[in-house]
Order: C-alpha cells, then sequence, then structure tokens
C-alpha cells in the first residue's frame, strides 16, 4: 500500500497522486492481461497492444462494470478460490468476484488503511447496526464482506439488531452504557441505520455525541422516503448530539476500497491508492469539474480478478481538488444510470473474446466468518 505524503515536489496532491498511482496501473494493466485470458482478448481487440502508452490515468482503459455480471473474469492461479457477490434481485443479476489468499488480505489492508485515517491507530468499540444471522447467512455477499471488513477496525463488537432486523434494545442499552462516554464507533449500511437505529436512538433521547458514525448504502430507499443526506445527518447531531457522520461509497468489483464523506459532508475523498474520473456520457472523455457524468473508479487493490478500472452505472459529479475539507479530489454520487447499462468499450465485442473455460478450483471462506 503506498502512501503520497513523504513525497518531495512541488506538484499539489492530486498530481502526486497521480504520479504514483499510474505506473502501479500499468502493472496492473499487465498483470491482468497475463493472467486473465478474456480480458487480454478485450484489450487486444480494442486497440490496447502490449506496447500501448499510458500518459495519465484517464487513458486507462476502462471494463463495464456490468461484464462482471455476465461473465467470469479470474486473473489468479490459486487452487483456491473464494466468490464474492453483489447485491440483486435475482441470483443471475449479481457480480461474482474472484478473491484468492492473497487479494483477500490486500484487501483487508487497504480498507484498514482508508478506515484508520478516520478512527486512529487504536481500535475503538464497536456497535454494528445489522443482524449477526445476517452477516453469517450472507458472508459471500457484498453485505456480510463489507461488515467483516469493517469489523476489522473495532472491538467489543455488539450488533444492534435481532435476527429479524428489529432493534435488539438489552444490546444496545448495554452497549451505551459501557461505552457510550468515551469515544466509539457505530457502523452499518444507511436504510438501516436510518430506519431501526435512527428512531430507537431518538424516542430514547441516547446520548451518541462521543460516537463516529460510518455508514454506506441504501440511498435509494431513503430517497422514496424524502430522506437527503443532509436530513439524514442533521438528523442524527440534532436527536443525539451525533456530529462525526461519514457515508462512504463503494462496491464488491472494488473490494477493500472505499471512498470516505467528510464530517462536514462537502464530498466523498478518494483513499491513496484509488481514484475517480467523471466521464460525459456521450464523449466518454473526462467531464469538467461540476459537470455531471458516469463515474470511472481506479484502484491499485484488485489482483484477483480484473476491476482495477471500472465504469460504473452510477452518475456522480467532482467538485473540485486540493479545496475541501480533506485534501485530494472530492465527488458526489448523483443516482443510478437510466436503466443502469451504459455502453462501454466491450458491450459490443463478440462473445468468444469473454469465453472462459468452467470453474474448476475449490471454493474457500478465507475466514470471511463473524
Amino acid at each position: 500500500m503506498f502512501q503520497i505524503d513523504t513525497m518531495s515536489t512541488t506538484l499539489d496532491r492530486q498530481e502526486i497522486r497521480e504520479a504514483k498511482l499510474l505506473p502501479i496501473m500499468r502493472e496492473l494493466i499487465e498483470h491482468h492481461r497475463r493472467t486473465c485470458a478474456p480480458y487480454a482478448r478485450i484489450l487486444d481487440a480494442i486497440g490496447h497492444s502490449v506496447d500501448r502508452k499510458y500518459e495519465q490515468l484517464a487513458d486507462l482503459p476502462w471494463l463495464p462494470v456490468r461484464l462482471f455480471k455476465e461473465h467470469r473474469l479470474v486473473s489468479t492461479t490459486s487452487d483456491e478460490v473464494a466468490v464474492l457477490t453483489s447485491s440483486g434481485t435475482t441470483s443471475s443479476n449479481v457480480s461474482r468476484i474472484a478473491l484468492d489468499r492473497d487479494a483477500a488480505e490486500y484487501q483487508r489492508r487497504a480498507l484498514t488503511t482508508t478506515l484508520a485515517t478516520l478512527t486512529g491507530p487504536r481500535r475503538l468499540p464497536m456497535l454494528i447496526v445489522d443482524s449477526p444471522t445476517a452477516v453469517r447467512e450472507e458472508r459471500f455477499s457484498i453485505r456480510g464482506a463489507t461488515v467483516l471488513g469493517v469489523m476489522n477496525i473495532g472491538r467489543d463488537h455488539v450488533f444492534a439488531l435481532d435476527k429479524n432486523n428489529n432493534i435488539d434494545t438489552v444490546a444496545v442499552e448495554n452497549f451505551l452504557h459501557r461505552h457510550g462516554r468515551e469515544s466509539f464507533l457505530i457502523f452499518g449500511f444507511t436504510s438501516l441505520v436510518w430506519t431501526q437505529f435512527y428512531s430507537f436512538a431518538k424516542s430514547t433521547g441516547a446520548d451518541l455525541s462521543h460516537a463516529r458514525l460510518l455508514h454506506t448504502g441504501g440511498w435509494k430507499k431513503l430517497a422514496d422516503q424524502a430522506v437527503s443526506p443532509e436530513a439524514f445527518r442533521n438528523g442524527f447531531r440534532n436527536a443525539t448530539g451525533l456530529s462525526q457522520c461519514h457515508n462512504f461509497y463503494g462496491m464488491v468489483e472494488q473490494g477493500g476500497v472505499i471512498h470516505v464523506e467528510s464530517a462536514s459532508g462537502d464530498g466523498l475523498y478518494c483513499p491513496e491508492f484509488a481514484d475517480v474520473i467523471v466521464r460525459d456520457p456521450h464523449t466518454w472523455k473526462e467531464a469538467a469539474t461540476g459537470t455531471e457524468g458516469v463515474i470511472e473508479v481506479i484502484s491499485a487493490v484488485p489482483r484477483a480478478h480484473p476491476g482495477h478500472v471500472l465504469l460504473t452505472e452510477d452518475r456522480g459529479v467532482v467538485h473540485g481538488v486540493d479545496d475541501g475539507e480533506r485534501p485530494g479530489k472530492r465527488f458526489s454520487v448523483l443516482g443510478r444510470l437510466a436503466r443502469a447499462e451504459p455502453r462501454g468499450c466491450a458491450d459490443t465485442l463478440p462473445a468468444k473474446l469473454l469465453e472462459t473455460p468452467p470453474e474448476t478450483r475449490p471454493e474457500t471462506t478465507f475466514g470471511l466468518r463473524p
């Protein structure tokens, strides 16, 4: 995992990030070209040969994230491979992401490094707004993997929900009695945090002034209830005294990488080993600052699958660079694309370019258990 703070240069922080990230991404492209035959065929088909030169991050070849819902793309030769899945309405509408032992460890380190910038090096007591039953049953899904990953930065873990996703009043009250007068963490998916935990905290007058809340996903459900990010943040602050509230953006296709919101809510910020580009959906060129487009995510983390440069199905906008509460690029996610099916560099390729042999390797858990 690289750090950019120690570089001695007159460049601004974003330029430093790109200067360190670009050679790593070049190396990753060649790694996946060697180890993932379908990815190599895609690169050949779109004119990205081995001698192609990449002068900036925006030049890197991206894959539409939807490919991982339709094709098996694996870049590991390990005999033991776990498969993580995204959320989806049907079993066929999910991404399936390969993960070997080395990749799992790399993802764990990446996530821990990012979260430590918020929480510090000391593990804090953690209240998890989820059910242990759900996490256990969905340990190979994005829900289970995210909870298990975030648990690494906490201690004395307590689950706030029972098996029916209702508040476990006794468990929460006991946790707050033990840890409520010192710094502690709360983590959960946004919709559960609001519909279950917020209602409980407000009705009981819980003091959360020493808490730091981390939450992710679920904004679609809250939008249906007319709850904006600002209303979410203000609701907790006014009802419970909680002022340290951080949303984060991530996906199973780039496990271990999260873009964390500042405390003031002025935007999401990229970790040191990742970046975001917003592209104009008409030209696919990088959109100007302040202009809405399609989010592309870039990460130095993926090793067992070619998920290092992905065009997502999310709309977003870059607000600025090195001009916000935290250093680096700040951006917002505005929602899903209409029908969430952007056409990209691989959408028009013949199916044979993506054909892979059937799965023969045994699957493993790599300790993905609550």
